[in-house]
């Protein structure tokens, strides 16, 4: 282990972070952290229960004097992202995250930092490992494949936890306390095709979008960043229309709860229009880094001839295809009446790629309102059916209602009161927290989740802020200390 971040503070929570990050664990593959989290339940002695897919509950008992407490679950995910910049060599099935301090922040060379959620698997970690910290009976839940599905969390049966009061550790801005979520969908679809020949007199291009922020499908899509899918689409939309373009490949976007920040497709159009192609490129350029001055400045358009492909899609599916894209709705569609400021339902047109006859696009819509999901869901099914592919929905999973006479958010609140003179912000996040899931397993549940300042999930810019760590981990001592009596 490096242990370049042994200097900083809450000491047992960085090394166990770091720790986390030699161990590879991204989504559906976090099974080596799934036997390192375990290990670590046995080696302190504690009760360390698996499940049947590989969640984790650990339990504590109280420290002497408060045992009369209520049963507090700490709970965080052990899966992460896996995304890399294109001149990054990582393999998140084998190599280690790389951390680094950078000022204020610690990142990750080139990858995803895991920071998401390791951090807050860490502090859990911390909390059971301590001989110093007050606190009544504790459950520790580690949960896995969050990214992908939540496949842990609604693999949980009852009975499982014994807990009162689940503490989710899985929010990204310190001094906020979430009391509700939003849902989710996949609605997902698929063109086949055969390979047509190229006609005669035709060249090939590789186009490529870039240099796009990316981020959470979720907390980023109300800063209107763009998706590189919608602005590739753009142009060969146009250009199959003005241009007799047609698609060979494309590959956009990997990961259905990521905002797309790179897609590459190879194209053919006759030679006769190589001219009028470019210059469509170039106008398209100065479009979007004009409405994406502030979100996104860096956004680049490039096109480079390339040596001829083996053979295209064809006219007719490439329409279908490219007349789809367009029509597909994309980005936050409503913000909440009572909080303006937080978005209610969005979707996001996370991957478009091709390979084996078969053209495929996923999408992600969120909503604090099932039934505003399942509509936007609806909607997106119908533009790709009209264009004739196969769509199908999946993976839907409940928002979670805010309750704001919550027992635990007026402790909370009162704790953070006492230690830095301010009420902390009580919040509804549009993402999908497993508090949802894990209330319709356990409807007695009283939830509530907070966390450190992290930026840029889900993309290699993420950094979580160094200062906020240590006040999140005072905070979740402090709390633990009053947790409410039985």
């Amino acid at each position: 282990m490096s242990n370049v971040l042994s200097q900083l503070e809450p000491s047992a929570l960085w090394q166990y972070f770091e720790a986390i990050c030699q161990i590879p664990h991204p989504s559906k593959k976090e099974a080596a952290l799934v036997a390192w989290v375990k290990g670590i339940g046995e080696n302190l002695q504690l009760e360390t229960i698996k499940d049947d897919v590989g969640n984790i509950v650990i339990r504590k008992p109280a420290t002497p004097g408060l045992e009369d407490r209520q049963t507090i679950i700490l709970q965080g995910h052990l899966d992460m992202v896996p995304q890399k910049n294109n001149d990054t060599t990582h393999d998140f099935e084998k190599d280690p995250i790389i951390p680094y301090i950078d000022g204020d922040w610690v990142k990750a060379k080139g990858t995803t930092l895991g920071a998401d959620n390791g951090i807050g698997v860490a502090a859990a970690l911390a909390v059971l490992a301590s001989k110093d910290i007050e606190h009544g009976p504790i459950e520790c839940l580690f949960t896995i494949d969050e990214e992908t599905g939540m496949t842990g969390a609604f693999a949980l049966k009852p009975g499982f936890l014994k807990g009162d009061i689940l503490i989710n550790l899985d929010s990204e801005d310190e001094g906020e306390l979430y009391i509700g979520c939003a849902g989710g969908i996949d609605t997902n679809a698929s063109f086949t095709y055969q390979d047509e020949a190229i006609p005669a007199g035709h060249v090939a291009y590789r186009v490529e979008v870039k240099g796009l922020k990316g981020g959470h499908s979720g907390l980023d899509i109300k800063l209107g960043r763009g998706n590189a899918i919608k602005i590739m689409n753009r142009l060969l939309w146009k250009a199959h229309r003005e241009a007799g373009l047609l698609l060979s490949s494309i590959d956009g976007g990997s990961l259905r709860n990521a905002i797309p920040r790179e897609a590459t497709a190879i194209v053919t159009l006759p030679g006769s229009s190589a001219g009028k192609f470019e210059e469509m490129a170039r106008e398209l350029q100065q479009i979007v880094s004009n409405e994406l001055k502030s979100a996104d400045p860096e956004v680049r358009i490039n096109i480079t001839p390339v040596d001829l492909p083996s053979s295209v899609v064809g006219t007719v599916v490439s329409n279908a295809i490219f007349n789809a894209v367009y029509g597909c709705p994309n980005g936050a569609m409503r913000f909440i009446d009572e909080m303006p400021d937080v978005v209610e339902t969005s979707t996001n047109l996370a991957v478009l790629k091709s390979g084996q006859g078969v053209v495929e696009a996923a999408t992600l819509q969120r909503s604090s309102v099932d039934s505003a999901k399942l509509d936007l869901g609806n909607m997106i099914r119908s533009v790709f059916e009209m264009a004739g592919a196969r769509v199908e929905q999946s993976g839907e999973y409940p928002g979670w209602k805010p309750n704001v006479e919550s027992p635990i958010l007026k402790t909370m609140k009162d704790v953070y009161e006492k230690m830095f003179g301010k009420v902390p912000a009580q919040k509804v996040i549009h993402a999908g927290l497993e508090c949802g899931i894990l209330g319709g397993v356990y409807p007695g549940l009283d939830m509530i989740s907070f966390g450190p300042t992290i930026r840029n999930p889900h993309s290699p810019d993420e950094k979580v802020h160094i200062h906020t760590v240590k006040l999140f981990w005072d905070y979740l001592v402090e709390t633990l200390k009053h947790a409410p009596a039985k």
